[in-house]
């Protein structure tokens, strides 16, 4: 059986590879074929130039998108039947054991992942982003955010990685479901604690001031039944000019964050219908949807990792000659996005419903051509293609293209 499921994983990086560059490619040929003129819907809200802009961007983008699939393929190949996971293991199984083990080899490929990685994300932040207008990052802040990262992933991931290798070790053969539990209930923690807790690491969250803004909120809240645990101006400007708004927390613990751009950038009455929409993903129970599929597919490829940590051949065909729970775990979460990239429309579509629903919600709470006038101005502000492949969005893109989602908030108008 080595042999074959050696090949079948060639064939999966192969494919997917080529599957990646084919969608790339044509979005970039698409993208470029229809910057010469603003779609119809547009042509009266959004200039030629902010369209063309749009159209360098995204096209820039994707190019250095295509470059890191590509590097990221042979990395894993290089990790798997490569021998690097092989390499990492005599080196550490020499010096440490068990946890210890784990911990050394698990750290060690994330750190050679992101060194990989680095020259990659300075070029996508001062490079693509600088050339179009939208960097504010010092090169100082970069760092900063990055050691900030490493020591906040060390300190959390740690305890994690070393729980879930306790849980492989001693809750017998349905340790698959014990660390599905605590992973679950990690994550739920996360969600709560992180708006008062982690995201402040990073950014500094002002409460709203009051006046119009804030009171046309609070109507809206109290509108739609929500209650939140504040208000708040996210300092998003000292790294970039992009704008959003989003929602973040669980519970009791949940807080309604804008970006200093957004507000910048938008009227009151716009504000106050992107808000209804992010409303509606909370009323319609979204959130709750999503975290459901992601716990019943983390619940799967755990139980399906539980069939396989006692096979050899699992190893064996990719490239590692020994076998513990640490190996299993690393070979399985590298393998696995190869072989789920096809269903990756599935998830893309959910999304796009979500999206399609909250607008209908905002649609009914507030002007549904105040979300118009705000996703336009997004939009140009943003540089957001409004001629995406369709294909290629269909893979990638988790809200619906621009023209449909305009024309379905027309028709509601």
């Amino acid at each position: 059986m080595t042999p074959d499921l050696t090949l079948l994983f060639l064939a999966a990086v192969v494919l997917t590879l080529a599957a990646r560059l084919w969608l790339g490619r044509r979005h970039i040929r698409h993208v470029v074929a229809h910057r010469g003129a603003v779609p119809a819907d547009f042509a009266e809200r959004i200039p030629l130039a902010a369209h063309q802009k749009a159209a360098d961007y995204t096209v820039d983008r994707c190019r250095a998108r295509l470059l890191t699939t590509v590097v990221d393929s042979a990395l894993l190949l290089a990790f798997t039947l490569g021998g690097g996971i092989a390499w990492l293991h005599a080196l550490w199984a020499a010096r440490l054991d068990g946890i210890a083990y784990g911990l050394a080899m698990i750290f060690s490929l994330l750190a050679i992942s992101a060194l990989i990685d680095l020259p990659f994300s300075l070029y996508r932040q001062f490079v693509i982003e600088a050339r179009h207008g939208f960097n504010r990052m010092t090169l100082g802040l970069f760092v900063a955010d990055l050691v900030k990262q490493s020591l906040l992933g060390l300190a959390i991931g740690a305890p994690v990685i070393a729980a879930v290798l306790w849980l492989m070790g001693a809750m017998g053969e349905a340790w698959w479901f014990w660390v599905w539990l605590f992973w679950a209930g990690f994550n739920l923690l996360l969600m709560f604690v992180y708006p008062a807790w982690i995201a402040p690491l990073f950014n500094k969250f002002t409460p709203l001031a009051d006046g119009e803004m804030k009171t046309r909120i609070e109507a809206l809240l109290a509108r739609c039944g929500f209650r939140s645990s504040g208000l708040f101006v996210m300092d998003g400007s000292k790294r970039s000019s992009h704008g959003n708004a989003y929602f973040t927390g669980f519970g009791n613990n949940k807080r309604i964050v804008f970006f200093d751009t957004l507000l910048e950038r938008l009227a009151p009455a716009e504000i106050e219908a992107v808000l209804a929409h992010e409303l509606g993903h909370f009323r319609k129970r979204h959130i709750v949807q999503r975290i459901a599929v992601t716990f019943a597919g983390s619940l799967a490829f755990l139980w399906l990792l539980g069939q396989l940590i006692d096979s050899p051949w699992f190893y064996a065909s990719l490239g590692v000659p020994a076998q513990n729970h640490t190996l299993a775990l690393i070979l399985f979460f590298l393998v696995v996005p190869v072989f789920t990239f096809p269903f990756s429309p599935l998830l893309s579509q959910l999304s796009r419903r979500h999206e399609f629903e909250a607008d209908a919600y905002a649609a009914e709470h507030t002007a549904a051509t105040d979300l118009i006038h705000a996703l336009v101005k997004l939009y140009e502000d943003n540089a957001s293609t409004l001629t995406p492949d369709p294909l290629y969005s269909a893979f990638y893109d988790s809200h619906p293209p621009a023209a449909q989602r305009i024309a379905r908030l027309q028709a509601l108008a």
